[in-house]
């Protein structure tokens, strides 16, 4: 099937990118990696009356840390962030997810901010910044404003960007302590969309979890974050009943459906299992970082 006719637009700057969203609102669409909006074109899911290609901003392909978070360019592709080595060392919930993020084609080519840009409820990076607290850049001619990402996502394929703004950059609060992660994901053929997927942090503090953070995939209209089992995690020991407890609360916040890959209960058993493995395993590594 061939997508519907559309304009293309190529800014060579951010600034020229912006000006074209600003005039054209609702019209236009951003294009980063291509491997979300492309096949949803040929099926004619959307059809955009202008396609506005940010691939040659290359002013939004950095990774830095600096004292209060981690920085990521929106255009920043999936294989970059998993062999960027302060990724590897500090922040080992996008390390582990990285390389499980579809195929090989989809990884050198897909982006950061177009994965959560999309807001696919089976999307791998949306549930690590739950995760992990994150927040996203926004930028527009009218200024910039930060959303944190439990905020963001609004819907299936729903986000809180207006129709003028530009994501252009995704912020990491940096560890203070002792971090541990991990994501799991359960997926009947490499490349397929996740039956099932967990992120997992936490920081250790004094034999305790002094803070947990936990994402699913999949099993709900968006990505979700598990407060009520983050909750029972904080301040609490790491012991086999808390982590029972957590990996309880977050199957109850799940609300998948019976499909193709699964029944309903079956999935829900899934985050339970998965959210008790991974938080056993971000555990046991903060307690051995600096042991």
């Amino acid at each position: 099937m061939f997508p519907p006719a559309f304009e293309y637009a190529v800014p060579q700057t951010l600034n020229e990118a912006l000006a074209v969203v600003a005039q054209r609102g609702d019209e236009a669409r951003p294009l980063a990696g291509g491997q979300s909006l492309i096949p949803l074109l040929k099926l004619r899911l959307a059809s955009p009356a202008l396609l506005v290609d940010l691939g040659n901003l290359s002013e939004l392909t950095y990774v830095e840390e600096n004292a209060m978070w981690l920085a990521v360019g929106a255009l920043v592709r999936h294989s970059v962030l998993g062999a960027a080595q302060v990724i590897r060392a500090r922040y080992p919930t996008m390390a582990a997810a990285a390389p499980q993020i579809a195929d090989p084609l989809i990884r050198n080519m897909g982006t950061l901010g177009g994965s959560l840009a999309h807001a696919d409820p089976a999307g791998d990076w949306g549930s690590v910044m739950l995760a992990l607290d994150a927040g996203v850049v926004a930028l527009s001619r009218g200024g910039e404003r930060v959303i944190p990402i439990a905020d963001f996502f609004q819907g299936p394929f729903t986000t809180a960007l207006d129709a003028t703004e530009v994501l252009t950059q995704v912020r990491v609060p940096r560890p203070r302590g002792r971090v541990g992660g991990t994501y799991l994901k359960l997926e009947r053929k490499v490349g397929d969309f996740a039956t099932v997927g967990v992120a997992v942090q936490v920081e250790m503090s004094n034999g305790t979890i002094g803070s947990a953070g936990i994402g699913l995939t999949a099993v709900g209209p968006q990505n979700i974050k598990a407060t009520a089992a983050e909750a029972v995690l904080q301040g609490a020991r790491p012991t086999e009943d808390v982590i029972a407890e957590a990996a309880r609360l977050a199957a109850a916040a799940s609300e998948p459906r019976t499909d193709v890959r699964g029944s309903a209960e079956y999935k829900r058993d899934v985050v339970r299992v998965f959210v008790q493995r991974g938080l056993r395993a971000a555990i046991r590594q903060a307690q051995e970082v600096g042991a």
